[in-house]
């Protein structure tokens, strides 16, 4: 059983499944940062307003 191998094929293959996920997390960051400004609403607090 050629044990160099086997490892160099799990190597590469968790190398480009470490790719793939990096190029979708930054396409999603890009996403995200791309959508307007949410309008944000202050809730006011109960304790505070008695």
């Amino acid at each position: 059983m050629d044990y160099k191998e086997m490892y160099l094929k799990m190597m590469r293959a968790s190398e480009a499944a470490i790719r793939i996920l990096v190029k979708a997390q930054q396409e999603c960051e890009e996403m995200y940062i791309s959508q307007p400004e949410p309008k944000l609403i202050v809730l006011k607090d109960e304790k505070q307003s008695r």
